[in-house]
C-alpha cells in the first residue's frame, strides 16, 4: 500500500496490465515479435520496447543516445520523435533480449511503486523534458499500458481484460477528452447536447453539453433532446478514441441518430491520443 491511497488505483491498474503483457509476450517465438499491431506503424516488439523505455524513464534512467533513421515516415512530430527513440534503439533486439529486459524493468518499477512515499503532487519527469505530477504520471502509465495490452491482444489474437482495472482508468481519461472533441474539434453549435451510449464490458451513458459560449462539459445526466446520439460497444469506443481504427472500418458497430453531419464530424475527430 502506498502512503497516499489516491495513487493505489493507478498502481494496481498498472500492475494488472503489465503482468498481463508479460504473460502475453514471454512465450512468443522470434517471428511473432514482428507482428503488426493496431498501434500505427508499431509491431509487437515496438510496443514492448516503448513500454520498457517509458518505465525506465520513470525510474530515472538516462535516455538512449541514438539517431533515428530518416525513413521512419510515421514520425511526424517532436512528440513522435521522442517516443520513437526508445523503440528504434531496440528494433534489432532478439526475443530473449526483449523478455529479459522487460522482466528486469518490471521488477525494478514494481519495487519503486511498492516503496512510493512521495506526495501525489510531487513533480516528476515527463516527455520532452517537461514535468508532471506524480499522480498524473501514474495515471498516464496505467492508461498507456492498458491500451498497449489491448494492442498486443489484438495482434496476437488473445482478447481479454476489457473490464480490468486499467479499463476504468482509460474510461475516465477518454471521457475527459469528449467535451473538446464535440465542442472544439467537431464544432457542435452552442446550446446543444450530444449523447454517448456505450455498452459492453464497460458501460456508460454520458452527455456532452455545449454552452452559449461554445464550451463543452460532460455529465451523466440524460439529455431530453440531444442534437446527436452515438451508440457503440466499449471496444469500438476505445479503438476509435485511441486512433486504432478509422470510423469507416467500424461503421457497422456504430449507430448514430440525429444530426448525421455532426455525428460524422465527431467520429472523424474522435482520436485523442498522440
Amino acid at each position: 500500500m502506498t502512503v497516499h491511497p489516491s495513487l493505489q488505483t493507478y498502481a494496481d491498474a498498472w500492475t494488472h496490465s503489465i503482468e498481463a503483457i508479460t504473460e502475453l509476450v514471454m512465450p512468443l517465438v522470434e517471428g511473432e515479435w514482428n507482428r503488426a499491431t493496431p498501434c500505427p506503424s508499431w509491431s509487437v516488439r515496438d510496443i514492448v520496447s516503448h513500454i520498457i523505455g517509458m518505465e525506465c524513464e520513470q525510474l530515472g534512467d538516462p535516455r538512449p543516445i541514438h539517431t533515428l533513421p530518416r525513413d521512419l515516415y510515421h514520425v511526424q512530430s517532436e512528440f513522435a520523435r521522442y517516443m520513437e527513440m526508445q523503440v528504434d534503439v531496440r528494433r534489432h533486439h532478439t526475443a530473449p533480449e526483449m523478455t529479459s529486459e522487460l522482466e528486469y524493468t518490471v521488477i525494478r518499477r514494481a519495487r519503486q511503486l511498492r516503496n512510493e512515499s512521495r506526495d501525489p503532487e510531487t513533480m516528476v519527469r515527463a516527455p520532452l523534458g517537461a514535468e508532471q505530477t506524480l499522480e498524473l504520471a501514474l495515471r498516464m502509465r496505467a492508461f498507456d499500458v492498458w491500451v498497449h495490452e489491448q494492442d498486443l491482444r489484438w495482434a496476437l489474437g488473445k482478447p481479454g481484460n476489457l473490464d480490468s482495472p486499467g479499463a476504468y482508468v482509460a474510461r475516465d481519461i477518454l471521457l475527459h477528452t469528449l467535451p473538446r472533441v464535440v465542442a472544439k474539434d467537431a464544432g457542435a453549435p452552442p446550446n446543444s447536447a450530444v449523447v454517448f451510449d456505450i455498452h459492453g464490458p464497460v458501460e456508460f451513458l454520458r452527455t456532452v453539453r455545449v454552452d452559449a459560449e461554445g464550451h463543452g462539459t460532460v455529465d451523466g445526466a440524460p439529455s431530453l433532446g440531444p442534437l446527436a446520439t452515438l451508440a457503440m460497444d466499449w471496444e469500438t469506443f476505445v479503438r476509435l478514441a485511441c486512433g486504432r481504427v478509422r470510423p469507416h472500418a467500424v461503421a457497422d458497430r456504430v449507430k448514430t441518430e440525429g444530426d448525421q453531419e455532426l455525428a460524422a464530424a465527431i467520429l472523424r475527430d474522435f482520436a485523442v491520443t498522440p
